[in-house]
């Protein structure tokens, strides 16, 4: 089903900081796991135990981030060696403005912003990309 005119809102936030803000998409809202294989001796079935999360990059492309000027906040606080760990939901919106389908963040850390090409002959949206690194969703 293609939802034309769709896009996602974005709400995440931690300790002093907010990103808010729509995008017209998103990617990264996987999760793998690593497991630990070990068959004990005389058995056939192998157990399986859960060993850790794999860091996941969750990227928000061609938005319009709508909280006071948080990626630089955000930015600021990873130049002075913080990062605050945000969490939160990205919810799915049809044309209309109803949700469609609803994810929620856990643990996302800035790792990457890229600014809009200015061009004076173009209109530009005010984020290109913003690339948060985190550690599951569901």
């Amino acid at each position: 089903m293609a939802l034309s005119g769709a896009y996602f809102d974005v709400m995440l936030v931690g300790t002093g900081a907010v990103l808010a803000g729509g995008f017209t998409s998103i990617s990264g809202l996987d999760m793998e796991v690593d497991y630990e294989v070990y068959t004990e001796g005389g058995s056939n079935y192998p157990r399986f135990f859960f060993k850790n999360t794999k860091p996941q990059r969750l990227v928000l492309e061609q938005g319009v981030v709508t909280s006071v000027d948080s990626v630089s906040l955000l930015m600021a606080m990873v130049n002075q060696g913080m990062s605050i760990p945000l969490a939160g939901a990205i919810i799915l919106r049809d044309s209309f403005g109803s949700p469609q389908r609803e994810w929620t963040v856990v643990g996302a850390h800035l790792q990457k912003y890229v600014g809009p090409q200015l061009n004076s002959n173009q209109a530009s949206v005010a984020v290109s990309r913003i690339e948060l690194i985190h550690n599951g969703c569901f």
